[in-house]
């Protein structure tokens, strides 16, 4: 109940202060520019990497990058830049 709880309080505040969700909710922010460069926000660890597939843990359930040629460009512990030819972004739930 207290978790019902905290998210309802963060739902009121985002809504009336016009906060961003991502912040507040702490939610990934992905940004891709085509299909060969992506930026993610707030996650929570590296879980696993090759040059065709890229899995990141997120606060809740995990984010899956498919694709081909994948390099990470740069690497910060709530930040990752992978560049590649991306066909497709999972998002799986716990």
């Amino acid at each position: 109940m207290a978790k019902k709880w905290g998210q309802y309080l963060r739902n009121l505040i985002t809504k009336n202060m016009e906060l961003p969700q991502d912040v507040m909710m702490d939610l990934p922010r992905i940004t891709m520019i085509g299909h060969l460069h992506i930026y993610i926000e707030n996650h929570r660890g590296l879980l696993t990497f090759s040059d065709k597939e890229l899995r990141l843990l997120l606060k809740q359930g995990q984010l899956l990058v498919k694709g081909k040629a994948f390099v990470i460009k740069a690497i910060l512990p709530e930040e990752i830049i992978l560049e590649g030819k991306i066909d497709q972004v999972i998002y799986l739930e716990e």
